[in-house]
């Protein structure tokens, strides 16, 4: 079995892409998602609460007054992925086990940061110019630039990524990026 690592910054058309390999038949494993299904179990709830009380209302985790906090103070973030993280690959490495086709993928924003990327065979880096990544995230209407140039901060740049990538994938276009998708399955079924 070929483990992909896919990721690429905010706006770069990440989850756009990891569907396009989901719709060409290979499974696709998503760390936001696995995030959210964990943020829900009790048990983590609990380990937030300990760390975090004031992130807690009704039995569940606040996320207006996660990105609050956050945003002030980087180092809570720090504090909360050290508790989710070892969940998070946990349920990444139950994925791949139960997984049965040749390749699978893995879309995981933060792969390089979080040192996933020495989990899986081949990087996948999406990319498009930073005034198309800007557009596309301003237009979504969901946060600031102060936000935006916050969440990149935290990330490796783009240009570092797609330097350590074994395929990068441009999504100015989607067409272009499913060609690219097919290419590089066809590539890596007759290696």
């Amino acid at each position: 079995m070929i483990v992909i690592g896919l990721t690429g910054s905010i706006g770069m058309g990440k989850s756009t892409t990891a569907q396009m390999f989901s719709d060409e038949g290979l499974e696709v494993w998503n760390a936001d998602l696995a995030i959210e299904k964990l943020y829900k179990k009790q048990n983590i709830i609990d380990k937030i609460a300990d760390t975090f009380p004031g992130l807690i209302s009704d039995k569940a985790l606040d996320r207006q007054k996660m990105r609050a906090l956050f945003l002030k103070n980087p180092e809570a973030l720090s504090k909360l992925e050290n508790i989710i993280h070892p969940f998070v690959k946990q349920d990444m490495t139950d994925f791949i086990a139960n997984s049965k086709g040749p390749i699978v993928v893995l879309d995981v924003p933060l792969l390089f940061e979080t040192g996933l990327h020495k989990h899986v065979d081949k990087v996948i880096v999406v990319t498009v110019p930073f005034d198309v990544q800007k557009a596309r995230v301003m237009d979504r209407g969901k946060m600031t630039k102060s936000q935006f140039i916050s969440i990149l901060s935290r990330q490796l740049p783009d240009v570092e990524k797609r330097r350590r990538a074994d395929y990068v994938i441009d999504t100015q276009t989607f067409s272009g990026a499913r060609s690219q998708v097919r290419h590089i399955i066809s590539d890596l079924t007759h290696a």
